[in-house]
């Protein structure tokens, strides 16, 4: 934590973090708090999984996001017929050169929609869950990195099971955040009613960052200064949900990084060049809480959820905050 973050970048970091969040609200209607998450997410390098019902606006965020930034864009529909290959491209004998050739797929992109993650078979998910752990894809022996910056944001419908095969836990830390949509509050919605249009094609947004921009926010948010004392506020919340009795297990050495480098990009959002207790409160539990699972067993996925949430604000609660 040597390297400062200069003020000037710091500064400029924030107003083009204003402009994306002003080019999605075009499009996600009164959900800031939502678009702000994903903007900690891409500040931080990770990768986002956004559940929720059908309909409130999931592949909607993840299109506004991807749009608003001038990088490589694809998107694929998971089902349960899909392939591996499908995915991370496959090689392809050429008669004209009389050897293989690399085909690449389409999670050769800078973002990276994942359509309901859960309705590929494991072994396609396993393929696509690797990449997102090395950005590479080795065929034959040969990896093709899928360049930078590299980010999957995945769906899924939390609720119905039917058809689906659902992340296993190793998988679930694979991904920086989880988030929920939730619905609009009648005034949003309104204005949602009033839009003429439907569909992710109408979806009309011009790219206000570069992809290089995107790069330098990214090394910009690793340099952001983290106190020793909050380094322990982390080490204290990741070590009592290994103690809580509520939890089968508690959070890996990989979560507790992943929280301090959410915290260091929400810092930056928010245009502070250090990090603070509260950005450490906030993002603890769209970072955390799906790195965790009760230990008795509920039929129920959303009650599982909420009562790990809950559970997780109360050890934060109990945590002494550093002065």
């Amino acid at each position: 934590m040597s390297d400062f973050a200069p003020a000037a970048e710091v500064a400029s970091v924030r107003d083009a973090l204003a402009r994306l969040k002003a080019n999605m609200r075009v499009t996600i209607k009164g959900k800031d708090d939502v678009i702000d998450q994903a903007l900690v997410c891409l500040l931080a390098g990770g990768h986002l999984l956004i559940e929720d019902l059908p309909g409130v606006g999931k592949t909607t965020l993840a299109y506004s996001l991807a749009r608003s930034m001038d990088c490589a864009f694809s998107r694929i529909q998971f089902t349960s017929d899909l392939l591996p290959t499908d995915v991370t491209g496959v090689s392809i004998y050429d008669e004209n050169l009389k050897e293989f050739v690399f085909k690449s797929g389409p999670v050769f992109a800078n973002v990276v929609l994942a359509d309901e993650i859960n309705r590929a078979t494991p072994k396609t998910q396993s393929a696509l869950l690797e990449v997102m752990d090395r950005s590479k894809v080795t065929v034959d022996g040969e990896a093709h990195a899928v360049g930078t910056p590299f980010m999957v944001v995945a769906t899924q419908n939390p609720v119905d099971y039917e058809g689906t095969f659902p992340l296993p836990e190793s998988q679930m830390d694979r991904f920086l955040m989880r988030l929920q949509m939730g619905y609009p509050r009648p005034g949003d919605e309104l204005e949602i009613l009033r839009t003429p249009k439907l569909g992710y094609d109408a979806i009309a947004l011009n790219p206000v960052v570069t992809r290089s921009d995107v790069l330098k926010m990214q090394a910009l948010a690793g340099k952001v200064f983290v106190e020793d004392s909050v380094l322990d506020y982390i080490l204290k919340i990741i070590t009592a949900t290994r103690t809580e009795v509520e939890f089968k297990a508690g959070v890996s050495v990989r979560g507790g990084l992943a929280l301090r480098i959410a915290a260091q990009a929400r810092a930056l959002l928010l245009g502070r060049d250090f990090v603070i207790p509260e950005d450490i409160q906030e993002a603890a539990g769209p970072v955390l809480a799906h790195r965790l699972s009760l230990a008795r067993q509920t039929s129920d996925a959303m009650e599982e959820r909420r009562t790990v949430l809950a559970a997780l604000r109360r050890i934060i609660a109990a945590v002494p905050v550093p002065e």
